[in-house]
């Protein structure tokens, strides 16, 4: 079972409220996995290649909504 880590982070009061409002829009995220993608692309797009680091990015990537309803895309 994958250990978790909790982290404690101050960010600018408009890119907050830009998250709640994306999760809100998207309801198959939540803060922990949109935080986590974010960091695992981060990581990603620098070059790191740990597969634990890969398989976080991808798994943000091509995760599905689980829940009973659709989600149209946005784009």
């Amino acid at each position: 079972m994958p250990v978790h880590v909790s982290v404690e982070n101050q960010m600018p009061e408009d890119l907050h409220r830009a998250m709640g409002v994306f999760i809100e829009e998207h309801p198959q995220w939540d803060q922990y996995r949109l935080v986590q993608s974010a960091i695992a692309g981060f990581l990603f797009q620098q070059g790191c290649k740990d597969r634990a680091v890969v398989r976080h990015y991808l798994g943000g990537l091509f995760r599905r909504d689980t829940s009973s309803h659709r989600v149209e895309p946005s784009c």
